[in-house]
C-alpha cells in the first residue's frame, strides 16, 4: 500500500503544489493513502480533484490578498490568517475557485488531514467523509498556526496546525497500512528544526491552551526524529523523501512571489522522482 505525506509549510507549500501538478499532467494518482498537514492538507484536495494549477493560483494570487493574510484580520478577529477566506469563500461550493467536489469524492484514495486538538495537544486525523459536501473545517484547523491564528473549531473541537502535534505523520501512515511512503518536505532534507523560539511570547499567546503549548515545545524533537526515521526507511527502499534544495530563507508566512514560483518549478521537476518510485513498487 503506497502512501504520501505532505508536511505543509505555509507559503513553501508551492513546492509540493508543483509535484502534484506534474502528477496531474501525467494523468496519474498512484497513492492509496494521502495524509496532509497544514497547507499540505489543502494541496492534496486540489490534487485529488484533478484541478491542475489551482494550488498555484492560491500561492501566487489569493495568498497576497488582504482578505486572506493581513494585520487587518488580526486586529478584527485576532487571527492574522482568515481561514474562512481561502477554504470557504474561495474553495467552497459557489466560491470564486471552488473545489471540484464530484471529482474529489470520486477518488478511491483514502485521505486524512492532521489537526492538533487545542485542549489536549494530541493529533486528530479527519478523513475524507467530513469534506464530502465542501466542509473544509479540518483543513482550516490544520492551517491554524499558533500565535498567528486562534484555534479553529472542527465539530466543536478547537484545533491548531496539525504540525504542532504530528509534524511528520509517517507512523500514522504505517498504522493505516502503508508499506511504502513518499514524504514531501518543504525545507531542505538536512534541516534540523531548532527548539521553539520566543517561548515566553508563545506561552502567553497559548495561555488558554497549555497542552497545545506543550506539544509546540516538543515539536522540534519530534520533527527531527521522524525525518531521520523516514531517511532510514528510504535506505531500506521503503520510502522516498523529497525536499527542496534551497528555500531562500523563506518562512512559513513569507510573501515573496519570486521564491514561491521558483519553489513551484523546483517541485514540478521533482515530480518525476515521485512517479518513478510509485511505479517501481507496482512493477516489483
Amino acid at each position: 500500500m503506497l502512501g504520501i505525506i505532505d508536511v505543509g509549510g505555509g507559503m513553501r507549500g508551492s513546492f509540493t503544489a508543483g509535484i502534484y501538478d506534474y502528477l496531474n499532467d501525467q494523468g496519474v494518482q498512484p497513492f492509496d493513502y494521502l495524509i496532509g498537514v497544514s497547507a499540505g492538507s489543502g494541496n492534496m484536495v486540489s490534487y485529488l480533484a484533478g484541478q491542475r494549477g489551482r494550488n498555484l493560483r492560491f500561492y501566487l494570487d489569493y495568498a497576497f490578498r488582504k482578505e486572506y493574510m493581513s494585520m487587518h484580520n488580526m486586529l478584527r478577529k485576532g487571527s492574522y490568517i482568515n481561514l474562512d477566506y481561502p477554504y470557504t469563500i474561495l474553495s467552497g461550493p459557489g466560491g470564486e475557485d471552488p473545489v471540484d467536489l464530484e471529482a474529489f469524492n470520486a477518488s478511491a484514495a483514502r485521505y486524512e488531514a492532521v489537526v492538533t486538538d487545542a485542549a489536549t495537544g494530541d493529533p486528530v486525523y479527519y478523513d475524507k467523509a467530513l469534506l464530502r459536501e465542501g466542509n473544509f473545517d479540518p483543513i482550516k484547523a490544520s492551517c491554524a498556526v499558533p500565535g498567528a491564528c486562534q484555534p479553529y473549531p472542527v465539530m466543536g473541537r478547537p484545533g491548531f496546525d496539525g504540525g504542532v502535534a504530528d509534524p511528520v505523520p509517517y507512523k500514522r501512515a504505517i498504522a493505516q497500512g502503508c508499506d511504502r511512503i513518499v514524504l514531501l518536505l518543504t525545507r531542505p532534507a538536512d534541516y534540523l528544526r531548532p527548539p521553539l523560539d520566543h517561548q515566553e511570547v508563545m506561552e502567553k499567546a497559548l495561555r488558554r491552551w497549555p497542552n497545545a503549548y506543550g506539544a509546540l515545545l516538543r515539536r522540534s524533537v519530534r520533527y527531527n526524529t521522524d525525518v531521520a526515521a523516514v531517511k532510514a526507511l528510504e535506505q531500506a527502499g521503503k520510502a522516498l523523501l523529497i525536499a527542496p534544495s534551497d528555500i531562500a530563507g523563506m518562512a512559513t508566512l513569507t510573501k515573496d512571489r519570486a521564491v514561491v514560483e521558483r519553489l513551484y518549478h523546483m517541485g514540478y521537476a521533482e515530480g518525476a522522482k515521485v512517479l518513478e518510485f510509485a511505479r517501481s513498487g507496482k512493477s516489483s
